[in-house]
């Protein structure tokens, strides 16, 4: 398809046409496969640590260096998008990742895995903001593609779902490179399929790219998340604060040259829309409570209540489903009773969710679970999706990647601190509720101690499961209080609703 056809002709129809239905069916391809990347990884590295043997240090690499480069790439794979091609850079960006696929699927050592990886998410960098930001070229109308971005939306919380429902399967029949192949044949479809269906679209521009720009922001995203997730994960340290603190001097760094770059990376200038700082700020903080709360639950649903993977997966399903139907619908929603209310009303669905999770205990019936997750579920459907539409509909055309890049940013820097403030919140009521117990670490690692002792473990075990709830309920009570601060926010931001 000629690129006068992608950038005028689409945008002359009022209503979107079947192929430009078809068009936003092959831009969901690769949303599911980044989304389903992330999440599916966790059931295979028992397998990949059997036949690879990598060390402690590499394994935690070879599951952080995707997200680590998704999360620094973003906002610089949206700006080149806009200048070379969102088309272009789409098909590139699948290419990348479908080769990186099948080397990480046969990669003979643990370092070539962690290679590929770290292509692979080269390649998802790309496939995001080009795919959400050609959605605002195929679709003119504000309500169809209003209801085009929620089923992005949708795609993108379908991958996370059944991304360990699918690994499980897979992993049940085939060896631990079938979860990396099965990108091959979906990313085939959208190479053949792409170029015919789905438009081209540029904004030239003379200025030089903003080099200088990619290393600052790089050199501030790149520390800054791995900071946060290494704090999740082993608490502080020295190195950790001193990484951390380069990236926030990076990124104040990076601040100062946007405001004197002559075609800066970054336009500092859609801080100045309400609108567009109160959608920034719901991706930042309700995917910070949902990251905290998917994997606080994901462990209580295996230590506490004693479920496998595959079943822990599946409760997940119904949250998973409600995200989904109601990402399609929010932009009915917002039609209905406005953009602000409808912000409100889904981040106090989001809230009600969290706290819910107050309920649980070491033996509450599962359907208290999907009731909470399930009300979570509906509200993160509606504002996740109205995030982007407000995203993108606070920039002309021609920035539609960069504030893509930048809406795709806060959801990751979201998730990372979710996982970092949440997580370090719930272990450290965890050890501290082991009132004379002898705990581990962690949970799973007191309950293996426990199961050494033989008999005399189980009050160990019972204890250590108490003070992991009472954990969970102290991240879930903030996380809860966060988001009822965040509407009073979105209130003042959002006077006056698109």
């Amino acid at each position: 398809m000629s690129a006068h056809l992608a950038s005028s002709d689409r945008q002359v129809a009022n209503t979107a046409d079947r192929r430009t239905w078809l068009g936003l069916a092959v831009l969901t391809l690769p949303v599911l496969l980044v989304a389903l990347d992330v999440s599916v990884l966790y059931l295979a590295i028992p397998s990949i640590t059997a036949s690879l043997a990598p060390s402690a240090s590499e394994q935690l690499w070879i599951l952080d260096i995707y997200g680590f480069l998704i999360a620094g790439l973003l906002i610089t794979m949206g700006n080149l998008g806009d200048r070379i091609g969102r088309r272009r850079i789409l098909l590139a960006g699948a290419t990348v990742f479908g080769l990186a696929s099948i080397l990480a699927a046969f990669a003979p050592t643990a370092g070539i895995l962690i290679a590929a990886r770290a292509l692979m998410g080269v390649g998802g960098a790309t496939l995001m903001p080009s795919s959400l930001s050609l959605i605002a070229n195929m679709f003119s109308d504000p309500r169809e593609r209003g209801r085009a971005i929620g089923v992005w939306t949708a795609a993108f919380a379908g991958g996370s779902a059944i991304g360990p429902v699918v690994g499980g399967v897979l992993l049940h029949h085939f060896w631990w490179g079938s979860v990396f192949l099965m990108n091959v044949p979906v990313l085939a479809v959208l190479l053949i399929l792409g170029p015919r269906l789905l438009p081209e679209f540029k904004a030239p521009s003379d200025a030089r790219f903003d080099v200088l720009g990619v290393v600052l922001s790089m050199g501030g995203i790149l520390p800054a998340v791995y900071a946060v997730k290494t704090l999740a994960s082993d608490g502080m340290d020295a190195t950790t604060v001193a990484v951390g603190i380069v990236g926030v001097v990076m990124l104040a760094a990076f601040v100062v040259w946007q405001r004197r770059a002559p075609a800066p990376l970054l336009d500092l200038k859609l801080f100045g829309n309400l609108q567009f700082v109160g959608a920034i700020s719901v991706a930042l903080v309700g995917m910070a409570a949902l990251g905290g709360m998917s994997y606080l639950t994901g462990v209580y649903l295996q230590s506490v209540m004693g479920h496998d993977v595959l079943a822990a997966a599946i409760a997940g399903l119904p949250m998973a489903v409600a995200v989904a139907v109601f990402s399609v619908g929010a932009s009915r929603v917002a039609a209905l009773i406005g953009t602000r209310a409808a912000f409100l009303l889904a981040i106090g669905l989001a809230a009600v969710g969290n706290l819910g999770l107050l309920a649980l205990t070491t033996s509450s019936p599962i359907w208290v679970y999907l009731l909470c997750t399930s009300v979570a579920g509906v509200g993160y459907g509606i504002q996740f999706s109205l995030v982007s539409v407000v995203a993108i509909g606070a920039v002309p055309p021609e920035r539609a990647g960069s504030a893509s890049g930048i809406s795709e940013t806060s959801f990751e820097l979201g998730n990372a601190l979710g996982l970092a403030l949440l997580g370090s919140l719930a272990t450290l009521i965890f050890r501290s509720h082991r009132n004379g117990w002898d705990f581990g670490d962690t949970l799973g690692e007191t309950l293996l101690r426990a199961l050494d002792m033989g008999s005399p473990g189980e009050g160990l075990a019972s204890a250590a499961r108490q003070a992991y709830v009472d954990g969970m309920h102290a991240a879930s009570l903030t996380a809860g209080i966060a988001l009822a601060v965040l509407g009073v926010a979105v209130y003042f931001a959002m006077r006056e609703p698109k």
